[in-house]
């Protein structure tokens, strides 16, 4: 990897943020450390418990199996995996409109509204009585939930600049093991409510979740904020510096909304190399959402006990994704550590394929957990920083996480009963996306590297300099002055 060299990271725009993260400013009425702190403390906590609900509501399933749904509404068979995979394919194929329509509406009118509707369906799913009634709920939710983890990475993208996406992005991925570990502990309480009002446990996980989903999303309508410039909590002087920092971010790009910055993003390929990562890096990541407390089982544990030591895993794993987020961004770096987290993975699920010691599998399952939550934070963040334009940004977001959540729809079959208790069939499965993933990481690093290497020539051979910026505003990413993360 020596051929990356700091100069290939870095970018005419970055000298913009470089001034930025130093806390620099090109107003000096201006304190731009304080402008970044009202922005994490406005919008971070909320888009990570925006996302916490919305993975606890997705994956509360698992914690229902084995709290006695599958035997109440008779799931035998694959019939459970039928009811997870079948709420992922409304999930990833409306991910792109849910992004368009989020550009339209505004972030603080879309992503309540999608939230207040799933979290009635998840209301609704406690009172299920059938496999059917369950398949008719999981569609519906997925079909709400569609929009939320794309729409909060691009509502996330566009109030910082490129090389502050990684932590806020990892930050808000945190919520997915934060939920794990949160849905674990929350299961082995609810579930103790078993028989009030005529109710089984596992019932109300989803009737409590779904109520606190509706509660938040009526207060997210009130309190975000859709963009920089019509930021109420920013005092006018901050807002027009916040703009023009992220003005001079993007090279001057076009916010403009076109149909032809849709298709842009639809035929680059470097947002496909990425979709092709993250849907590698999402089957073992999903499955093992959906699937720990039945891996800690099958490790020869109880039911409650797995309810509890799902937590340590998630818990191990939210800390890593904070600190890669941070690391990313302060190196300018994304590709080496979507290797590390991968390869740390890899060893986690190795270890689980070749002991069936309780113990030691179970330190397998802490390291997977370590590698892959990680990793997937930084593609995302990679596909952020990596599309040049505020509606090419939105789409290739949406591609990148929307065509990328088909992976869990395989991610919802590699654990199967029958392959129980080592379920040796699903951790080879892991073991061989994370080696694809880990090849895609190092072509899409030396791609992204000559492409930047070129631009810089090109720019030294024909003179083109930032002041120029306005005749590439409708290029995207492929204007010369505009250079890719490594």
């Amino acid at each position: 990897m020596s051929s990356f060299s700091i100069e290939d990271k870095l970018s005419p725009t970055e000298t913009v943020q470089d001034v930025a993260s130093e806390h620099g400013s090109p107003n000096d009425e201006v304190d731009s450390r304080r402008v970044y702190w009202k922005l994490d403390m406005r919008l971070v906590p909320l888009s990570c418990l925006l996302y916490l609900l919305s993975f606890l509501d997705r994956t509360s399933i698992g914690n229902a199996k084995i709290a006695g749904m599958v035997d109440d509404l008779h799931l035998t068979g694959l019939k459970y995996n039928l009811c997870a995979a079948i709420l992922l394919i409304p999930y990833a194929l409306l991910e792109v409109p849910s992004n368009l329509a989020l550009k339209k509406l505004g972030p603080s009118r879309w992503i309540p509204f999608i939230m207040a509707a799933w979290g009635i369906i998840v209301v609704a799913e406690g009172f299920v009585k059938s496999f059917g009634g369950l398949m008719t709920a999981r569609v519906f939710q997925g079909m709400a939930e569609s929009g939320i983890f794309p729409g909060l990475t691009f509502y996330l993208c566009v109030w910082y600049p490129r090389t502050a996406h990684a932590q806020r992005i990892s930050l808000l991925y945190s919520a997915v093991t934060l939920a794990g570990a949160f849905g674990g502990l929350l299961a082995f309480a609810i579930v103790k409510m078993d028989g009030i009002g005529g109710l089984n446990g596992w019932s109300w996980i989803f009737i409590l979740e779904g109520l606190v989903t509706f509660i938040v999303a009526i207060f997210a309508w009130f309190y975000m904020s859709d963009y920089p410039e019509n930021a109420s909590f920013l005092t006018k002087l901050e807002r027009e510096w916040l703009v023009e920092t992220i003005k001079q971010d993007s090279t001057g790009l076009s916010k403009e909304f076109k149909r032809k910055f849709v298709f842009q993003a639809l035929r680059d390929p470097h947002v496909w190399m990425l979709f092709g990562i993250h849907f590698c890096l999402i089957i073992p990541a999903y499955a093992f959402s959906l699937f720990l407390p039945t891996m800690i089982t099958g490790l020869g544990f109880s039911s409650s006990k797995a309810q509890l030591l799902s937590v340590p895993p998630n818990a191990a794993g939210c800390l890593t994704t904070v600190v890669g987020g941070v690391l990313s961004d302060r190196f300018r770096a994304r590709g080496p550590f979507i290797l590390v987290g991968s390869l740390t993975a890899l060893a986690g699920y190795c270890i689980l394929f070749t002991t069936a010691d309780s113990w030691t599998g179970y330190v397998g399952t802490i390291l997977a957990a370590c590698g892959l939550f990680p990793s997937i934070a930084c593609v995302l963040a990679w596909a952020g920083g990596n599309s040049g334009g505020e509606v090419k940004r939105a789409v290739a977001i949406a591609i990148v996480i929307g065509c990328g959540n088909l992976g869990p729809i395989v991610s919802s079959f590699i654990y199967r009963q029958q392959d129980s208790p080592r379920y040796l069939p699903g951790h080879g499965t892991a073991i061989g996306c994370l080696c694809v993933a880990i090849v895609l990481s190092m072509v899409a690093m030396l791609e992204f590297t000559r492409l930047n290497r070129k631009k810089t020539a090109k720019c030294e051979h024909d003179g083109i300099t930032e002041d120029m910026a306005g005749d590439f505003v409708e290029m995207g990413d492929a204007s010369p002055l505009y250079r890719y993360t490594i």
